[in-house]
């Protein structure tokens, strides 16, 4: 298939599927009353649903059922069921490992799914386990290839002396599990000049290749010797469970996709029936494919995609690549002339893209048809080296993207938002724009995450570090969360049980009795989130045929080097500023309609366009950007203008027509096609603010004072209403917003605060009718709607300060209930304080019960302000519950509680686990996860900080 027809072939396919979602989003129109009643109460579908890890497969009814129930006792809305390798370290008591597949564990999944349902959950199951899948019973044929290129700089006159085996050991692929079975084969063999200035230069010695010892006469002079091996059966799956461990399958083979995935439907089916009767959803997790480049017919594949042969280039569009072919020497083997750089990038294109064709057709074609003839959803995350990230997720039901609570950058979420590197102080990671994009383009509502995903904090994690990461997870496009992950453990295991990774999702989590708020706010959130259109009206489209070509793929979730770091700072600046913006790609701008300066594709339609750094692009997406200018649209071009075109063949003309198009509209359209340099310091918030009146760049928000942790997103609702999320991203510090809603977009309608805690909503009364202003407090969120209704009780929130203060700082008796050992303590605090900084206090974990009498002669209007605080807080007056904070201002309104003169106060406070386990230095799970090299957890913050005041709100 040549590339027009695929664009052709996959425009069929994405129109059928607008269809299809446009049909499923009317069948679930509602009404602004229906959407209401699913904000109160969501049903058991907008909930979060957790990655349920069966460790080891070591899995028994009973408790299985026990956990399912735990899990909906704690707000849980669904599973997915994840077989995996048993976790290092932990005692399996005795419990036998059931191989995947096998009539045990399929009736297991039968009866656990039958179970969920009676109990209103729902199940997801992955393909195979582990990442990526495969097996221990694959053939040689089914398993994952890759080639690499060994270089060696050598000066003559010289024989050059070597055996195979030598250079087979100086690049053995460097996986994360390797292979035992893995078996190199030398493919070719090359001598080149140092520097090389032309591939017709080189001396072929691959006559040489099936003898044991290579000698090799070196000419006088610098040379450099390549060798390209292919290694079969390289690498094995990553955590796999029995049964689904051992060699990765090779997914750029259809026979061998085909052969995996049907053998997995019908061996469950021929045991159970119809998957559909159990499951939602399959799901595929991250494509990290360690590498793998390679199938038999590749080169065959590739001369009749792209016209000319391959192999005489190959050794040289190779870099010397690492774990999951990573790029770890970009200048490796001999230097390349400025002309053969030129040229051998267009290959190396060509051969990335020809991989991303052959993986999509090969693989995700295979599998969405696949889970079709199954009647469920395919969900998945489209990512991984060699995969188009965002026209993979085209196809799927559930796209999938990911979030961290922190990465091994260990960066600090909410504490940072850096300019210079993109990923730090996220917890979105970059491809979620990519993953959103392709839903909003094809209608879908539900994309899902694998939410906050967990090997560094695994028992410091919050309840509010996870609201918060996730929040952010919604800006960029996420509308439901999967947390990573709840490990299937036995009850009577020791303490702290089976641990793969996540976030200490345990009935032994000290927070584990408040998990319910988290997941009742995120319900609130998704079911308004599912209801309605994530509105953009503007398109940027990323660098990555560049990227390709220069680079290499790289689209795993912290790619170690981007040609265009600032994609994602720009989507930012463009959010932060109070507008929105979609990724599209340079074969969605092929498929686009251009109308009356509107870029149209499906339900979305943009009027601005971005190139970030493009150099690149193909003639036909060029033309669209010509036709796109010409009748009114706008295109912002940032540090360079598109000057080259794709590919190898025929290059010089390509390059020509696309320097020839950009001139004519730099001539003709200067006020529309525009050229930006990019900020020096890559401050993109502050250099896009003035871009908005300049270039007349639209916007639904006018933010007053932009801010690089408060972010927003506008969703056009089912029934016409309008709804915006804000969030303040900042861990510790409050912000003061000052919005402006465009009044043509309002009028008509009224201003609601939906309260995500409590279910109710509340009339908000705007100044001038547009104008909003309020003081975020640090991981505060807030969601307004725009609708007909008008009348309802006013929106009152507790201030941050007021008259007639009283200080509570000073002196409480402090009793420390440990959660692990029992054990109770008392202890006289002079002044409150974080307990990470007093010595007594510093490992303590469990529940901290503040107490203290005060007298009082004024019990009007009367609030306390606990300040800093690190923990859950219940407060209590008078031995009466005012209220549970687990994030965000701890403000309680306690005129109702509090009595003239004499009054008890008492604040539970529950912390986190991290720093009680690093004094476990017997127990060695904990010491693992706690203590270990390269991943020590920092001794965490916890206790109330203050100024705890009591005042009366104005």
């Amino acid at each position: 298939m040549n590339r027009r027809t695929f664009i052709q072939n996959t425009s069929i396919a994405t129109s059928s599927l607008v269809f299809f979602n446009q049909f499923e989003s009317l069948a679930f129109s509602k009404s602004d009353q229906d959407l209401y009643t699913l904000f109160k109460n969501p049903p058991a579908n907008y909930r979060p649903f957790v990655r349920w890890w069966w460790n080891g497969n070591k899995i028994q009814k009973k408790e299985l059922f026990r956990q399912l129930t735990l899990l909906k006792d704690a707000g849980i809305g669904g599973v997915e069921i994840n077989p995996i390798s048993f976790p290092n370290k932990a005692d399996d008591m005795g419990i036998k490992s059931l191989r995947w597949l096998s009539d045990e564990w399929i009736d297991l999944v039968k009866d656990t799914c039958n179970e969920a349902r009676s109990k209103d959950m729902t199940c997801d199951l992955i393909v195979g386990s582990g990442w990526p899948f495969g097996s221990e019973d694959l053939k040689e044929e089914e398993r994952a290839e890759v080639v690499l290129v060994f270089a060696e700089k050598v000066e003559g006159p010289m024989v050059y002396e070597t055996t195979k085996y030598s250079i087979y050991n100086a690049i053995d692929p460097q996986v994360t599990d390797k292979n035992p079975l893995r078996s190199p084969i030398l493919m070719d063999l090359k001598l080149s000049q140092d520097p090389i200035a032309a591939i017709a230069t080189t001396i072929d010695f691959s006559n040489q290749i099936n003898n044991d010892i290579i000698k090799i006469d070196v000419p006088e002079g610098k040379h450099c010797i390549y060798a390209l091996v292919k290694f079969k059966s390289f690498a094995k799956v990553i955590n796999g469970a029995p049964g689904a461990s051992g060699s990765i399958l090779n997914h750029l083979n259809k026979q061998a996709v085909e052969s995996y995935l049907n053998r997995m439907s019908s061996t469950m089916q021929d045991r159970i029936g119809p998957l559909s009767n159990y499951l939602r959803a399959l799901f595929t997790d991250s494509m990290e494919l360690e590498g793998c480049n390679w199938c038999e017919d590749f080169p065959a594949e590739f001369k009749k995609r792209c016209g000319y042969d391959l192999m005489p280039y190959l050794p040289f569009i190779l870099f010397k690549v690492g774990r999951l072919g990573a790029v770890v020497d970009e200048d490796y083997g001999a230097e390349k002339s400025q002309d053969l750089n030129v040229i051998l990038k267009k290959v190396r294109f060509d051969f990335e893209y020809t991989k991303a064709l052959l993986l999509r057709e090969r693989f995700t074609e295979v599998y969405l048809k696949w889970c079709k003839e199954l009647k469920v959803k395919s969900r998945a995350q489209a990512y991984g080296r060699g995969f188009f990230p965002l026209e993979t997720s085209l196809g799927y039901d559930i796209p999938e993207g990911e979030s961290w609570t922190t990465n091994y950058l260990r960066h600090k979420l909410g504490e940072e938002m850096s300019d210079e590197d993109y990923r730090r102080g996220r917890g979105y990671t970059m491809i979620n724009k990519y993953v959103s994009s392709a839903a909003h383009l094809t209608g879908k509502r539900i994309v899902s995450c694998e939410e906050m995903t967990n090997t560094y904090l695994v028992f410091n994690a919050t309840l509010e570090l996870l609201k918060l990461g996730s929040d952010q997870s919604i800006m960029s496009g996420i509308t439901h969360s999967v947390w990573h992950g709840f490990n299937y453990s036995p009850k009577e295991v020791a303490f702290p049980g089976w641990v793969q990774y996540g976030s200490y999702y345990s009935e032994k989590n000290n927070w584990w009795p408040y998990f319910k708020y988290l997941n009742d706010y995120k319900a609130r959130l998704s079911s308004q989130l599912q209801h309605g259109d994530y509105y953009t009206d503007i398109a940027i489209l990323p660098a990555n045929y560049d990227l390709w070509a220069n680079n290499g793929v790289q689209t795993d979730p912290f790619p170690e080097k981007l040609n265009v770091p600032y994609t994602s700072l720009l989507w930012e600046a463009i959010n932060k500023n109070g507008g929105a913006a979609d990724y599209i790609t340079d074969m969605i701008l092929t498929q686009s309609e251009i109308i009356k300066g509107k870029i149209v594709y499906g339900k979305k339609s943009f009027g601005v366009l971005f190139l970030p750094g493009v150099e690149s692009l193909s003639e036909l997406a060029m033309q669209k950007i010509e036709q796109f200018v010409k009748t009114g649209g706008k295109v912002i071009c940032i540090e360079k203008y598109p000057a080259k075109g794709l590919g190898f063949l025929n290059w010089e003309q390509k390059d020509a027509t696309i320097k020839d198009a950009v001139a004519r509209l730099k001539q003709q359209f200067s006020d529309r096609f525009i050229f930006l340099d990019k900020p020096a310091d890559n401050k993109f918030l502050e250099w896009y603010t003035p871009l908005i009146a300049t270039h007349q760049l639209p916007s639904y928000l006018n933010i007053s004072t932009p801010n690089r942790y408060f972010m927003q997103i506008r969703s056009v609702r089912d029934d016409g209403t309008e709804m915006f999320f804000f969030q303040n991203a900042h861990r510790y510090d409050a912000y003061q917003a000052r919005v402006v809603f465009d009044r043509k977009k309002i009028k008509g309608k009224y201003a609601w605060v939906w309260d995500l805690d409590s279910g109710e909503r509340f009339r908000l009364t705007l100044t001038n009718d547009t104008t909003f202003e309020y003081n975020f407090g640090p991981t505060e969120s807030l969601l307004i709607i725009f609708d007909q209704i008008k009348n309802g009780e006013k929106w009152k929130p507790l201030l941050s300060s007021g008259k007639s203060t009283l200080n509570l700082d000073k002196v409480w008796d402090l009793e420390l209930r440990n959660s692990l050992d029992g054990s109770v303590k008392h202890v006289n605090l002079p002044q409150v304080i974080d307990m990470k900084d007093d010595k007594e206090l510093v490992n303590f974990t469990g529940t901290a019960i503040y107490r203290k009498k005060i007298t009082l002669t004024d019990t009007k209007n009367l609030v306390i302000n606990l300040g800093k605080v690190y923990g859950i807080t219940q407060l209590y007056i008078n031995k009466v519950q005012v209220g549970i904070k687990w994030y965000g201002k701890r403000f309680f309104d306690i005129s109702k509680y509090v009595q003239t003169g004499t009054n008890d106060i008492e604040i539970h406070l529950v912390t986190t686990m991290g720093n009680y386990m690093k004094t476990l230095t017997d127990n060695e799970i904990a010491q693992y996860w706690v203590n270990r090299k390269g991943r020590e957890q920092e001794i965490q913050s916890m206790g109330i900080v203050g100024p705890i005041e009591i005042y009366q709100q104005n």
